[in-house]
C-alpha cells in the first residue's frame, strides 16, 4: 500500500441527521452540536498541555472529530485513525447474548460517527486527513509523526498495550495518554454542578491527584461475568500502568497532569499522561 493510498478518500456529508456525535463541537451553519462529552473547557489539560503548532500528530481514536480539528487550529497537521462500520468492535464476551444486535448497533453508530467528521471536516475546511483501521494494526505507511495521543481509548479494547504499541511506533516525539482515574467515586462527582467544578477548580485539582497514587500499577480488569451488562469497558487503567507500558516502548514520562471533564450526566476525573521518546 503506497503512502497516497493509505488516507481514506474525501466523502461529502451534508445530513445531520445521519450523524452522531461523541464530542461536543461547535459547527459553522448549526452552532454548537451537543455530544456525550464536552472537551472545550478542558481541552488543553485533556491534551497534557503539550505545543502542537507545526507538529505532526496521529490521533488514535477521532470519533467526530473534535480533537482532530482543535489540534489543526492549533497549528498541527493532523492524522485522524478510526474504525469503520466494516470493523469489529472489541466485544466483551458477555455480550454475545445479545451480539448480533450489538454488532448491528456498533456498525449503525460507526458510521454515523464517520459521517459526522466528513461533516465536521467540511463545515470547518479542514485539511486533516484520516485512515481507518483497528488500533492493532495501524498502517506504518502513515509514515513518522511527531506526536501520537490516544484520547479514552485504551480502556475500551481488549488488549491496551498492543493498541499502544502500534500507535506509538509511529511517533518520533511524544506519546499523550489520556484516560479516566478510577478511585474518585462518580456519587462525589455528581454532587457538583459543572459551574462549580469550574469554579473550584485549583482546589478540585487536588482530588484525582490525591486518588492517582492509589490506583494499582497493573491494569484492572473490569468486566464481571457475575454481573453482565452493556459495558464497553474492559480495563481501568492508572497512570503508573500506563508509565510501565510506555517505558516498555522506549518512552520515558514526562509529566502527568489531572483534570476534570464534562459529560452529560456530569463530570468526570481523568489525568493525561505525556511521555517522550528515549533518545
Amino acid at each position: 500500500m503506497s503512502t497516497v493510498e493509505v488516507y481514506a478518500r474525501p466523502r461529502v456529508v451534508n445530513d445531520m441527521s445521519d450523524c452522531l456525535f461523541y464530542h461536543t463541537i461547535d459547527l459553522p451553519r448549526y452552532g454548537t452540536v451537543e455530544g456525550l462529552f464536552d472537551l472545550r473547557a478542558g481541552v488543553r489539560d485533556y491534551l497534557g498541555g503539550i505545543e502542537l503548532a507545526g507538529r505532526r500528530v496521529l490521533e488514535i481514536g477521532t470519533a467526530n472529530g473534535y480533537l482532530c480539528f482543535h489540534m489543526e487550529e492549533c497549528g498541527a497537521e493532523v492524522v485522524a485513525y478510526d474504525l469503520t462500520d466494516g470493523h469489529t468492535w472489541d466485544f466483551v464476551p458477555f455480550a454475545r447474548r445479545r451480539e448480533p444486535a450489538a454488532q448491528e448497533e456498533h456498525r449503525a453508530n460507526t458510521r454515523k460517527l464517520n459521517n459526522a467528521w466528513w461533516l465536521a471536516h467540511g463545515l470547518r475546511q479542514s485539511r486533516a486527513r484520516v485512515v481507518y483501521g483497528t488500533v492493532y494494526d495501524v498502517p506504518a505507511t502513515i509514515g513518522p509523526v511527531d506526536v501520537t495521543t490516544f484520547g479514552c481509548v485504551l480502556l475500551h479494547v481488549r488488549d491496551p498495550f498492543l493498541a499502544l504499541a502500534r500507535g506509538a511506533a509511529l511517533a518520533q516525539e511524544r506519546v499523550v495518554v489520556t484516560e479516566v482515574l478510577g478511585g474518585v467515586p462518580r456519587r462525589l462527582m455528581r454532587l457538583f454542578a459543572p459551574e462549580a467544578i469550574r469554579r473550584l477548580a485549583p482546589w478540585w485539582r487536588v482530588v484525582p491527584a490525591l486518588a492517582a497514587p492509589l490506583a494499582p500499577s497493573s491494569p484492572v480488569f473490569v468486566p464481571d461475568a457475575h454481573r453482565p451488562g452493556p459495558t464497553p469497558t474492559w480495563w481501568r487503567l492508572g497512570p503508573r500502568c500506563i508509565r510501565r507500558f510506555l517505558a516498555l516502548l522506549d518512552f520515558e514520562q514526562e509529566r502527568v497532569t489531572y483534570h476534570f471533564q464534562r459529560e452529560a450526566s456530569g463530570v468526570v476525573p481523568m489525568y493525561t499522561l505525556v511521555a517522550r521518546r528515549r533518545r
